[in-house]
């Protein structure tokens, strides 16, 4: 594979590894064809490890232009909006601040 690919969105990298970790954990591979797919894995493991790193400096610019946000904006980006749906179904404004 050539330096000058393009780099993948950190999804396709994702799924590309899930589906070659099952490749391998299937163990219908041959010896030379396990050890390709296991450089594979290496490449995408790097892949995505670059894609967090530069998604977890975007996220702490951002933070340090609004300190307000600190690190619940993290606690609001998962994927279990567990705080979200909370506040959803209290339904009541925040009346606290009119006081």
């Amino acid at each position: 594979m050539s330096a000058s690919r393009k780099p993948r969105h950190f999804e396709k990298a994702l799924a590309d590894l899930e589906a070659l970790v099952e490749r391998l954990e299937n163990g219908d591979l041959s010896l030379e064809e396990s050890l390709k797919a296991f450089e594979a894995g290496v490449r995408l493991t790097q892949e995505c490890q670059q894609a967090l790193t530069q998604a977890r400096q975007r996220v702490q610019v951002l933070t340090a232009q609004d300190g307000s946000l600190g690190a619940e904006a993290l606690a609001g980006t998962d994927d279990g909006d567990e705080e979200e749906d909370d506040d959803a179904e209290a339904g009541e404004p925040p009346e606290d601040e009119d006081d």
